[in-house]
């Protein structure tokens, strides 16, 4: 049965900022995020008919283990809650967005399309572990629905895993297979990103990287010597294949390439309950779980065309 994750922090993010805040409820409260993010699914569930979607969700978008590993992950996204020593550091959100997000949530749950996350774990790490599932059980193939790139790591033709990158938005993603990933950026597979991105780094997340070593150096580097391990076992060896200048970068990484692959790469197994029987049942409704609280937060915050389209594309499948 086909499977669809949805990267659902990653899309209403670029729902608040695509869909114009002139959008609002009846109260004048902006639904921007909300309406964007239904359409979305509407499109999603009409284009590509899933048998199973999940919405995946970030129960910690900052988990400690990575941040203990590297304490500059994600630091500079970092804004504080309360004040004295009773604060807490939260994820840095725009306004507007705080009041939509647990509106986001009551609609999906209405609607009784599963919504997933783990304590301590990032929705990424989620939609690692329910794909990894799905093709440790022999399942039907996967689609993951990002705008992080990160999650182009679990790309693998001969397991049927895909991402769906809405470069162009959601209407015209970019496919991202195998050989989206050899075109585009020089590495063979998901796993070569995942090693890639781990040399280039990514600021966006607060990952330094190996200085020196961008992206196409580090997909020559994994042309030669296959993987991240290869490349280490050939600076450890003073392979010629790395020049003085190089294997120096290398060294001097040494500490961020001993944590790094742990952090960068997404988990598999996380501790979640999903499918029929769980609490969370991924098979995509063909009518609401709950009719009339949906129909009490269609009104409420003025959702009415949103989720007819959602509602139309469900029951069509």
């Amino acid at each position: 049965m086909s499977l669809l994750l949805l990267d659902t922090a990653s899309l209403y993010f670029r729902a608040f900022y695509g869909v114009p805040d002139s959008l609002r409820s009846p109260q004048g409260e902006p639904v921007n995020a909300v309406r964007g993010l239904l359409d979305t699914i509407a499109f999603l569930v009409t284009e590509h008919r899933p048998e199973r979607m999940v919405a995946c969700w970030d129960d910690d978008w900052r988990p400690a283990w990575r941040v203990e590993a590297i304490p500059s992950y994600k630091a500079h996204r970092v804004a504080r809650a309360g004040e004295g020593p009773g604060g807490t550091d939260v994820e840095e959100v725009p306004e507007a967005l705080v009041p939509q997000i647990p509106v986001i949530a009551q609609v999906l749950e209405a609607l009784g399309i599963a919504r997933v996350g783990a304590p301590g774990y990032e929705a990424d790490d989620v939609i690692g572990t329910l794909a990894a599932r799905q093709v440790a059980a022999g399942g039907g193939p996967v689609s993951i629905m990002t705008g992080d790139r990160d999650l182009f790591q679990l790309v693998d033709d001969a397991a049927r895993v895909r991402v769906l990158y809405p470069a162009r938005g959601v209407r015209d993603p970019d496919v991202v297979d195998q050989a989206r990933l050899a075109e585009k950026y020089g590495v063979p597979t998901g796993s070569a990103y995942a090693d890639m991105a781990v040399l280039r780094g990514d600021p966006s997340d607060g990952l330094p990287g190996v200085a020196g070593i961008g992206e196409k150096t580090a997909a020559t580097m994994l042309a030669r010597f296959g993987t991240l391990e290869g490349i280490l076992a050939a600076r450890d060896a003073g392979d010629p294949g790395l020049t003085k200048t190089q294997r120096q970068r290398l060294l001097d990484a040494a500490d961020y390439l001993a944590v790094a692959p742990r952090v960068v790469r997404v988990a598999t197994d996380v501790p979640v309950a999903v499918g029929p029987g769980t609490e969370h049942d991924d098979a995509v409704p063909r009518d609401p779980a709950d009719r009339a609280a949906l129909e009490e937060l269609t009104a409420r915050w003025g959702l009415r065309s949103s989720v007819d389209r959602v509602l139309k594309a469900l029951g069509s499948r």
